[in-house]
């Protein structure tokens, strides 16, 4: 169909796209993109609250192998601990989204108060996080659809894929329509765990709270006890389930790395928000986590049912409304945890748009899609957290060892950064601000420590070789990008040199093959009105350049077709070599024109071998000459020409009403094409020199591959009675022998021309047979002997015309 302006038909991409995302938004419409607080609170905040359906279990699954029964003691102070680490990351995120309301979070504040070349660790820290998230918070949102149907457990990567795909699809329509569908499950799941939660504590203050079954088949089994707890390997053990209750604190920093999403004032909404999502998430661990104390919820080793609905199903008993109640608790948490990756899907495309703005990425990453959101961002996350996911089977307790480290290092350094803020503004309570700050810095590099040792061999090491992998590769994309940058500016500061005149301008046409592709290629030259244009095919293929050839003379298109031999196949080389020679006089500017038959973008990657990008690239470099790749759209356009001949043939009649076709039509109209042709006699005496005025532009180049033009191969002993080329400086009659290097064949006056330069090692001579289109045997590579008049040009150039020949060896 045709778009709204009456041009060009959308595409089948660009149909698919507009139905599935929605109609384009316009530019104008990106100032309504933005969330109010409740919308704020359940699109941002799922991440973070959601945590706490998986981090009492991650706490549990290290204590209860060690500890046995003494764990569920243990995770009272274990809980209050990572309470307290997260308000001090809530206190120190409060000032940050009042100081930098712009979107960024703690990678603007490690960029402002420590340069942008340090800040890339709390780039990389946050990429690596938002990519975790998602798979973790999918995966965790499976275990808990497969806690109340355990039958979809074997299937739960297939589910996750599907998750995150319907995701990617819910933020690329915008940023609106994804707050909409993503915001209830948040306000839903803290409904159900709280209402959990009180039910529990009067059950509990009742006496009849009853506890999960010990040593359930399936479960972690119990350890020996609480004996020789401050033991080395104790010790080490507390300090893996405190790491692995980290994971209750990811997400917190979303909210700062999307203020920028905020209605105005964006700074004192967002802080509102922030405080609002800690104080949900602070009850429901405390929550969870006193339930798994008094209930002595075990984890499975299955990974469901979880924790949390072991704890719903005593809490709530087996009556009907029990049942409900639990299935709408596991509800609840599926779709808080599954839209718990929406926070990643909010807040990576702005973070790397600021990081991509300050060019330590692609500048791909800034650009807005169909609907005012960062695509290529999206699509981005959504290909590395399914291949993680499928990397580690879709696993939350495999998945934790990657997830922390990158959060709690965005942590420090964002402490740390509004630490040094406060020291050098010294606002109003500047001390009491930098205190916390660098409080709540120093509380979470420990963190980082401590997991980067405990967690290394559970696969904390691959988070650490991603940062020493990635940083340097974003500094060395940014000095790249700073180079650039660099040299424009000087350019623009100078004065512009005038244009450059050229005296001659030559364009190359490569021709592969004769197609549809090569007449759009020859056209376009065409109009360049250049001073020469050359047809130029390198011989690869003997028999392939026989077609060719053929086709090439019975098209007759009035443009010389040269055929070059490339014996070692090298053709980027041989392409160089052919403009370098052709630009070696300074007034001579070369463009090499290039077709290409165009595909869809993943046909055109199995059918295009590239080697017109790597000529380009090649040409490009050489001083005075360009490379232009001409698309062809083989497909559309053989359907409009064919559309035109039925047009054709349609409205072509004779007299008596009968159809004809255009062809025979042209045929009645014009003489013979191919007729026959007048040949000069084969003994013709005609000075070489004067052919010029009708075979001017014939082979008169040195041919790529030769050695300053002299090649080995082509100096055998000299027979008796052959004349060596070089020797030839007077007109006269002689005998020669070389290699055929190059071959073209060229229309002059309704005949053509066959032009054949040979070499023997100490001179170049071109042979012009008129009247002749093909000879037998006279191909690139050939050995082949001429006797005949030579002629010598004004610029020293031999030439024969219609010598006698014999082949001596043919093409190998």
């Amino acid at each position: 169909m045709l778009d709204r302006s009456g041009g060009l038909p959308d595409t089948f991409w660009y149909t698919t796209k507009r139905r599935l995302l929605g109609p384009p938004l316009v530019n104008q419409d990106l100032g309504e993109q933005r969330l109010s607080k409740p919308l704020a609170l359940g699109v941002l905040s799922p991440d973070g609250i959601s945590s706490s359906a998986y981090g009492t279990e991650e706490i549990l699954i290290v204590l209860v192998p060690a500890l046995g029964v003494a764990a569920f003691s243990l995770i009272l102070p274990m809980t209050l601990v990572i309470l307290f680490v997260m308000v001090l990351v809530l206190l120190s995120y409060r000032e940050i989204v009042m100081v930098y309301i712009r979107p960024g979070g703690s990678y603007v504040v490690a960029r402002e108060n420590f340069g942008p070349r340090i800040a890339q660790v709390c780039a990389v820290a946050l990429l690596i996080d938002y990519v975790v998230t998602v798979a973790v918070q999918i995966a965790a949102g499976t275990a808990a659809v497969a806690s109340a149907f355990p039958g979809i457990g074997p299937y739960k990567l297939e589910i996750c894929v599907g998750v995150v795909l319907l995701m990617c699809v819910g933020n690329l329509r915008g940023i609106k329509e994804a707050g909409r569908a993503f915001a209830v499950p948040t306000y839903l799941f803290a409904g159900a765990v709280i209402l959990m939660i009180i039910v529990g504590l009067i059950r509990e203050v009742m006496g009849n709270l009853p506890q999960a079954e010990p040593n359930a088949p399936g479960t972690y089994s119990l350890g020996s006890g609480s004996a020789g707890l401050i033991t080395g390997v104790m010790i080490f053990t507390l300090l893996r389930a405190f790491a692995n209750g980290g994971a209750s604190l990811t997400g917190i920093e979303a909210v700062s790395d999307a203020v920028g999403a905020f209605r105005p004032p964006e700074g004192r909404n967002a802080r509102q928000v922030l405080m609002a999502e800690g104080a949900i998430l602070g009850v429901l661990v405390a929550g969870i986590s006193w339930l798994a104390h008094a209930t002595h919820a075990t984890p499975f080793k299955s990974g469901y049912p979880t924790v949390l609905a072991q704890e719903a199903k005593l809490v709530f008993g087996h009556t009907i409304i029990g049942q409900a109640l639990f299935f709408g608790v596991q509800g609840a948490t599926m779709l808080i945890l599954y839209t718990g990756g929406n926070t990643s899907f909010n807040g990576f495309p702005f973070l790397t748009s600021y990081v991509a703005g300050d060019s330590f990425l692609p500048r791909w990453l800034l650009k807005r899609g169909h609907r005012l959101v960062f695509s290529n961002a999206i699509i981005l996350l959504t290909i590395t957290s399914i291949a993680l996911l499928v990397i580690k089977d879709a696993d939350v307790n495999n998945l934790v060892p990657l997830y922390a480290i990158g959060v709690f290092t965005a942590f420090s350094m964002a402490g740390f950064g509004m630490a040094r803020y406060h020291s050098r503004h010294r606002t109003p309570g500047w001390r009491r601000r930098m205190i916390i700050n660098f409080s709540a810095g120093v509380m979470t590099f420990i963190v980082v420590a401590i997991f980067a040792v405990v967690k290394f061999t559970e696969g904390a090491w691959v988070v650490v070789v991603l940062f020493a992998v990635l940083v340097p590769a974003l500094i060395r994309m940014n000095r790249e990008y700073t180079a650039e940058t660099e040299v424009l500016e000087t350019i623009s500061e100078n004065q512009p040199p005038p244009p450059p005149h050229y005296s001659r301008r030559t364009i190359f046409v490569f021709v592969d093959s004769f197609d549809l592709a090569t007449l759009a290629a020859l056209r376009y030259a065409r109009s360049q009105r250049p001073t020469t244009i050359r047809a130029v095919h390198f011989v690869i293929d003997n028999v392939r350049a026989d077609k060719l050839r053929e086709k090439w003379t019975r098209a007759d298109r009035g443009i010389a077709l040269d055929f070059i031999d490339v014996s070692d196949r090298r053709l980027t080389r041989a392409a160089a070599e052919l403009v370098e020679h052709e630009v070696a006089d300074p007034g001579t500017h070369v463009t090499v024109v290039l077709p290409r038959r165009s595909y869809s973008a993943l046909l055109g990657r199995l059918l295009h071998d590239r080697t017109a990008d790597k000529i380009a690239a090649v040409v490009s470099r050489i001083p005075r000459s360009a490379a232009t790749i001409i698309p062809y759209d083989v497909e559309s356009r053989v359907q409009v020409l064919q559309e035109r001949h039925a047009a054709k043939v349609a409205t072509v009649q004779d007299a008596d009403g009968h159809v004809r076709s255009a062809e025979a039509q042209v045929a009645a109209n014009h003489s013979p094409a191919d007729g026959p042709e007048a040949t000069p006699p084969p003994d013709t005496e005609a000075p070489a020199a004067e052919s010029g005025t009708k075979a001017s532009g014939l082979l008169r180049r040195r041919a790529p591959g030769e050695a300053n033009g002299r090649s080995s191969a082509d100096t055998p002993p000299a027979a008796p009675g052959i004349t060596p080329i070089g020797s030839l400086t007077k007109p006269g009659r002689a005998t020669v022998e070389g290699r055929i290097r190059m071959v073209e064949i060229k229309p002059v006056e309704r005949n053509s021309v066959l032009a054949c330069e040979i070499s023997d090692g100490t001179g170049e001579l071109t042979a012009l047979f008129y009247g002749r289109s093909h000879i037998p045997g006279i191909v690139c590579s050939a050995r082949v002997r001429f006797k005949g008049s030579v002629g010598i040009r004004p610029d020293g150039h031999r030439v024969m015309i219609n010598p006698a020949y014999e082949l001596l060896f043919p093409a190998v």
